[in-house]
């Protein structure tokens, strides 16, 4: 497994951007999909994006065109970019590791998780 630490949460105004970035330690994080999932408040932890090993992405319908995962190999580093924020982007956001590597919408198929980045937006 790797070991994951989240950064880059805060407070954004409506239509404002931030970027996310997670750091795994371990020697295996480029053979694995890395993914971010979210929690807002009272609800259950909602898949946002992936990519695979080979860079392949796959976002969720309500991130799609807004927000970009990317990940820099050299750096154990997974990022998310998030653009033109609402507020319904509030939630905690983890940063997730696949072993399998392919990439996947699916909470099962990861099996190292964050602490989570709380992100707030603001009206």
């Amino acid at each position: 497994q790797v070991q994951l630490v989240e950064s880059g949460g805060g407070l954004v105004q409506a239509g404002g951007s931030l970027r996310l970035s997670c750091a795994a330690s371990g020697r295996a994080f480029a053979s694995h999909a890395m993914g971010w999932f979210r929690q807002a408040p009272g609800k259950e932890r909602d898949f946002v994006a992936t990519i695979g090993r080979r860079n392949m992405t796959y976002y969720s319908s309500f991130v799609k065109g807004r927000f970009t995962i990317s990940r820099d190999n050299a750096k154990n580093m997974v990022y998310l970019q998030m653009n033109n924020m609402k507020a319904e982007d509030t939630a905690v956001y983890y940063c997730a590791a696949d072993p399998w590597g392919s990439g996947s919408s699916r909470q099962g198929d990861y099996n190292s998780w964050g602490q989570g980045t709380q992100v707030t937006v603001s009206t």
